[in-house]
């Protein structure tokens, strides 16, 4: 049992210690544009990720650096891809909220809220004909839970029993207004049932809990029964976008915030379940070197060709 969450611990590292140097990036020069973290939202990638098959599908938001790393993408040209350099993923094109992995089974993050829903039906519904048998999974925050384009998804996933996971990241926010004076009634989870498909609310700081839950609904998706609707609860300890002022916070909500997130979390478990301090600080002392590393490969690429800017468009 330690060795799995040792484990969970290095992944959850790896996704923070990538985020908080992408914030460095940032703040030097080599990112430029929109960022957004997923800082204290680490255990929901990795636990969701764990239990997809190579040929799922995965759709993310534009807080998607977590899930492409949970899913297998490496971070060196992930972080070549951020910095615009040719050798990105996507050579440079996509950057922070737009790159895309296919052969990771990570397609893609979307800066319109909640569209990634209905092309995630989309994918599901393809793998009924085109042999793959893949199940789909839609990741969204809480804000998304009221557009338009995420009803209609959940209706039509529903009413096709598509093997869809709906999986709505609520981290308690929508970007800088709080989910409960969005909604009179802040449990989501609930809403799965107006489209008869099961909804449960998950632990998100709890990479093992968000992982049975993830499972069980693959399990549901693979046999025929349809989508479910996953609210995994948790909090990001950065703001909505790098340069957010975070001036809507409480008094000491922060504070709060760290004695809970995921990683602080594992740390004590494994602490008070007698793992020697030094094995769980190893852990993200290599991570740490992993990206430092990484960023300074990406680093030493060229940048994209701006002559090759309008090649792999289609209209």
């Amino acid at each position: 049992m330690s060795e799995r969450r040792l484990a969970d611990l290095l992944a959850m590292w790896r996704i923070r210690a990538f985020e908080e140097k992408v914030r460095d990036l940032r703040a030097e020069g080599p990112i430029v544009g929109s960022v957004h973290l997923c800082i204290g939202q680490e255990a929901v990638p990795i636990g969701a990720c764990d239990v997809l098959e190579p040929h799922d599908a995965l759709f993310a938001t534009y807080r998607g650096h977590g899930w492409a790393l949970a899913r297998g993408v490496p971070p060196q040209p992930l972080f070549a891809e951020l910095t615009g350099r040719a050798s990105g993923v996507n050579g440079g094109r996509g950057g922070s909220a737009y790159f895309t992995a296919a052969e990771h089974g990570f397609h893609g993050e979307n800066s319109i809220v909640g569209a990634g829903a209905p092309i995630a039906c989309g994918a599901a519904l393809a793998g009924r004909f085109d042999g793959s048998g893949r199940a789909a999974v839609s990741v969204f925050g809480d804000g998304a839970m009221n557009q338009g384009a995420v009803h209609e998804a959940m209706n039509f996933a529903a009413a096709l029993s598509l093997p869809v996971v709906f999986v709505c990241e609520n981290n308690r926010y929508s970007e800088l207004t709080p989910i409960a004076d969005m909604v009179r009634t802040p449990r989501l989870a609930g809403r799965a049932a107006a489209y008869g498909m099961p909804g449960h609310r998950v632990d998100g700081n709890d990479a093992e809990a968000v992982r049975f839950h993830m499972r069980d609904a693959l399990e549901v998706a693979r046999e025929g029964g349809g989508p479910t609707l996953l609210e995994c609860v948790t909090e990001r300890l950065a703001g909505h976008y790098i340069g957010d002022a975070e001036t809507y916070r409480q008094p000491g909500e922060l504070e709060r915030i760290r004695r809970r997130e995921p990683i602080a979390r594992l740390r004590e478990g494994l602490l008070a379940d007698g793992v020697p301090a030094a094995d769980v600080d190893a852990v993200e002392r290599r991570a740490r070197a992993e990206m430092d590393s990484a960023a300074a490969a990406a680093l030493d690429a060229p940048f994209a060709d701006p002559a090759t800017a309008r090649e792999h468009l289609y209209a």
